[in-house]
């Protein structure tokens, strides 16, 4: 990737996205946003406090005014020196004050606002004690679509940390799995994706054999097997964007049904990938994937959603769920993975992350389909 593809991001381009948001909540109804630490304050302000602490801090955006960042007086300088501060109004407020009172005069009475999904308890309704007559609704509800299509540079950084997920899979191939317990080939997941250049790793699932039947299972004390399937499902962030991959390998020969399974998870993530272009629904994703496996005769073995979004967390919208109506646009970036789970025995997953293009589709993850054999 370029040096241009990783510039880091201006003082601009966080304005630009505040001025964004603050005018999709005018669209949307709403008197402004209420921004809480966590992905959408990085997003929105690229400022995240070093401890997410019980102290209020809030990015008020509304269409009518200049971004505002409440920030408790001790956490300012740090605030102040994050790459979109310039872009804002600060306010701080100091231990043994009101820290809501520093917030409800830039709140329009009887207001209604998008709040971040994650913002404490606490918080919430302590504005709501504070300004008794508005009105809150989760930012997922409200602006699902926030961050869920990215620009160019944005999309190069998921592309770069794709291609490092790709690279762990190709070294963990030749390292040894029979005898080895599960969390130390999470271990080696782990340290490969920092050697590839991730800053944070999020998950390492490894699921092996009956462990593999279960779609989130975090490697444990088992030890794996010739014979076992193994589920490997990786990522984290790097040049704070996400990856997430998932492929499935075989210690020692398959058996023909393990073959078989597999054949059939791969047929059905190549027809979901084939059915992304702009203008499908998220839905049509899913049903897509589902088709082939209700067709094989595994249905009710499929027990989780196709897809979900990716950016600078790892799950985020848009979802490729049934029921999610939302259209695909160009910049969208979202996983496709279905998978069969035979309780008891084993599981299969293939995991691409898919960007929606102009003219159809693009995958970040580029690592054979086939299943590998490991020894």
């Amino acid at each position: 990737m370029t040096d241009a593809a990783v510039q880091a991001l201006t003082e601009e381009d966080y304005a630009e996205r505040m001025a964004r948001a603050a005018i999709a909540a005018a669209d949307a109804g709403l008197a402004g946003l209420l921004i809480t630490p966590g992905p959408d304050m990085v997003w929105l302000c690229g400022y995240q406090p070093t401890a997410v602490t019980e102290r209020l801090t809030l990015l008020v955006l509304s269409a009518d005014t200049e971004p505002q960042l409440v920030v408790p007086a001790l956490e300012r300088p740090d605030a102040e020196s994050a790459p979109g501060a310039g872009a804002l109004r600060m306010t701080d407020w100091k231990d043994g004050t009101d820290p809501y009172g520093a917030v409800t005069w830039l709140l329009a009475a009887g207001g209604r606002y998008g709040v971040s999904d994650n913002a404490w308890a606490l918080h919430l309704l302590g504005l709501q004690r504070t300004l008794p007559g508005g009105s809150y609704r989760a930012l997922t509800d409200a602006l699902p679509m926030l961050r869920a299509v990215k620009d160019e540079h944005e999309v190069a950084r998921l592309a770069a940390a794709g291609a490092a997920a790709d690279a762990t899979y190709r070294d963990i191939l030749s390292v040894p799995f029979d005898g080895r317990k599960e969390a130390d080939i999470a271990a080696d997941l782990a340290r490969l994706l920092r050697e590839h250049g991730h800053s944070q790793v999020d998950f390492t699932v490894v699921g092996s054999g009956p462990n593999g039947a279960n779609p989130h299972h975090e490697a444990g004390e088992r030890t794996i097997r010739t014979g076992d399937m193994v589920v490997l499902d990786f990522g984290g962030l790097k040049d704070g964007y996400g990856s997430d991959t998932t492929r499935t390998v075989h210690v020692g020969e398959p058996t023909a049904e393990a073959q078989r399974i597999h054949d059939i998870v791969r047929t059905a993530q190549q027809t979901a990938f084939e059915a992304v272009r702009p203008g499908a629904a998220c839905q049509d994703i899913d049903r897509a994937a589902r088709a082939v496996i209700e067709d094989a005769g595994y249905g009710e073995y499929f027990i989780h959603r196709t897809g979900h979004g990716i950016g600078v967390t790892t799950h985020e919208p848009p979802y490729m769920v049934e029921g999610e109506h939302q259209e695909l646009v160009p910049g969208m970036c979202f996983s496709i993975e279905p998978g069969i789970y035979l309780p008891g025995r084993f599981g299969v997953r293939i995991e691409d992350i898919v960007v929606c293009t102009e003219d159809g589709r693009r995958r970040l993850n580029n690592t054979p389909h086939e299943l590998a054999v490991v020894s």
